[in-house]
């Protein structure tokens, strides 16, 4: 049932949990985040973002890109490789066209696993 909360007393319903909440983000239906966006249909204009949005969501986004930094570099080895590997799924597959942001996003996430094992084994003072 949609409707029933997944179980927190375990990991895997723990992450069904944080998951689950992406569904209805970004006006996601049941097609996936893209449904209902066909030529056929109207489709609403998103308004430009302001300067002072623009550099909210920089900063943001810098926040977190260290969190996961600091999330990474906690993770044991194996954990960190798995991370590295995770960029293959949305590097492009074969026989299809490289999109230039699926490969700068691959290789973006594979830099974060990089920087985050420097910060593997240091000592807070």
């Amino acid at each position: 049932m949609p409707d029933e909360k997944p179980s927190v007393s375990n990991p895997a319903g723990r992450r069904q949990g944080a998951l689950s909440g992406w569904d209805n983000e970004g006006g996601a239906g049941a097609g996936g985040p893209q449904a209902g966006l066909g030529t056929g249909g109207a489709q609403t204009e998103v308004p430009q973002l302001t300067n002072a949005e623009l550099v909210r969501l920089r900063v943001r986004v810098i926040a977190l890109e260290n969190l996961v930094i600091t999330l990474l570099a906690e993770l044991p080895g194996r954990r960190l490789e798995l991370a590295r590997e995770m960029a293959t799924y949305i590097s492009p597959r074969p026989g299809f066209t490289p999109h230039p942001l699926t490969i700068h996003a691959a290789a973006q996430m594979i830099n974060l696993a990089d920087r985050a094992g420097h910060f593997r084994g240091a000592t807070s003072a």
